[in-house]
């Protein structure tokens, strides 16, 4: 379906968000016969809309269903769940259900470039779009960044970084669908894991001229096999000891040839290592002569800057290393942050809004390792018990995230890294990421 679909027909747009707003300005330009703004919550009265309300009254309350089962089209924005009891009732009644995602995704998918992941989506596509731009191929970078697809500005070329809540809806498929990881997260939303790795990887399953993925992962690479884009040829797999696109012995190789050394990338981590040949591998498949163009590929990759809040240092006068990696949202995430710094005494700290994630991964990977481990609320606690038993693992349990931050500096050694690696979301005790990330920053100086 695409935005042109739209006219003539009725259309209600599910949130009233950032998305649900870019929603309404796109559609109404569309001249559907009947536009209406949909907004669940219970605090819907408070919703600031008198700039939308003269195109999209919004309904609310006892309004918001019959709006919703009413309409022939509802654009749901991606914070409404699949899971939402509402979508079940829209489908079985034969309600059309969308995105603005998919609905800008049907008239821009040649020109696109899509990249998914549980882990490594942002700097991933971020890489892409920043080597793209320096071999003379402009984009615009979008996507689960901030800005709504809907809102972004006419381009030759897009990057967009998409979440699974993006890629559920999708009716047509990026030019370049790349996947950089997969492992069970968002569940609640999704209704399950199986229903996870199904909306993940929708992003692959309407035509791609092109799939590429993150080889070592073999969760990934179990998912994908069969699936085969446009040309009948199956994903092309980077970053794996069998990939052109590797790391071997410290040093980034297309082939046989090496390209540059391995720290020309600054960021920390064998994964983005990984992200780092996914990117080179999408360049490649564009027709980019990467060894041809290894030395001013080499000066890009330095010039590149870690994306906030992925294992972001911060300063400290004791001497120890305070790291936020707040965006880290389960188990898998954390091991990743763990093992960047594995050769450093560490200090973690583990616990946000609990959403019952297994961390049974957590305590395997941690079975031969030592380190300090640090509880906060509300899934801290939880966290610690699955821990619990572990030789060389020091479990502390703190009231909050400044109390746990300084517990950590007393207990770790001098030269050591106290590292917020949550394994869990935000939501609760903090409005969402960048707030318990300011939480962080302001625990560290106040306890310097």
């Amino acid at each position: 379906m695409r935005l042109a679909d739209l006219n003539g027909r009725s259309v209600a747009v599910w949130g009233t968000g950032r998305e649900g707003r870019a929603a309404v300005n796109a559609i109404a330009k569309e001249k559907p016969s009947r536009l209406i703004a949909v907004d669940d919550s219970v605090d819907y009265l408070s919703v600031p809309w008198d700039e939308f309300a003269s195109i999209a009254p919004l309904a609310g309350g006892d309004h918001a269903f019959p709006a919703l089962v009413t309409a022939d089209v509802v654009v749901r924005s991606p914070g409404v769940p699949q899971t939402h009891p509402w979508m079940k009732e829209l489908r079985e009644r034969g309600v059309t259900v969308t995105g603005g995602s998919a609905l800008w995704m049907a008239d821009n998918a040649a020109r696109t470039i899509g990249v998914t992941g549980s882990k490594g989506k942002s700097t991933t596509s971020s890489l892409i779009s920043h080597l793209l731009a320096a071999v003379g191929r402009p984009n615009v970078f979008g996507g689960n960044i901030g800005v709504p697809l809907l809102d972004l500005p006419p381009a030759a070329q897009y990057v967009l970084e998409l979440s699974s809540y993006q890629c559920a809806d999708l009716t047509d498929s990026p030019r370049v669908a790349v996947v950089t990881s997969l492992f069970p997260e968002h569940l609640d939303a999704h209704g399950g894991e199986r229903e996870y790795y199904r909306d993940k990887l929708n992003l692959l399953r309407h035509g791609p001229e092109m799939i590429v993925v993150n080889g070592s992962d073999l969760r990934l690479r179990d998912e994908v096999r069969g699936v085969c884009d446009l040309h009948g040829y199956p994903a092309i797999p980077a970053g794996a000891t069998d990939s052109r696109f590797r790391i071997h012995d410290g040093w980034v190789y297309c082939s046989d040839e090496p390209l540059f050394h391995r720290e020309a990338l600054h960021l920390k981590g064998a994964h983005n290592g990984r992200n780092l040949c996914v990117a080179l591998a999408v360049l490649d498949g564009l027709g980019v002569d990467v060894p041809g163009s290894k030395d001013e590929l080499e000066a890009v990759v330095e010039s590149f800057e870690g994306l906030p809040h992925r294992l972001a240092e911060i300063e400290d006068p004791s001497g120890l290393t305070f790291v936020d990696d707040t965006l880290s949202t389960s188990p898998y995430s954390a091991i990743h942050a763990i093992e960047a710094y594995a050769a450093r005494p560490l200090t973690v700290l583990v616990g946000g809004s609990d959403r019952g994630l297994d961390y049974t991964p957590l305590r395997e990977f941690l079975a031969d390792r030592e380190l300090t481990v640090i509880g906060i609320p509300d899934s801290g606690p939880r966290i610690l018990e699955t821990l619990t038993g572990l030789d060389r693992v020091r479990l502390e349990n703190a009231d909050d995230l400044p109390a746990a931050v300084r517990l950590a500096r007393k207990l770790t050694p001098a030269g050591g890294v106290v590292l917020l690696s949550p394994a869990a979301p935000s939501y609760g005790r903090y409005r969402n990421f960048e707030h318990r990330s300011e939480a962080f920053a302001t625990a560290i100086r106040e306890s310097a």
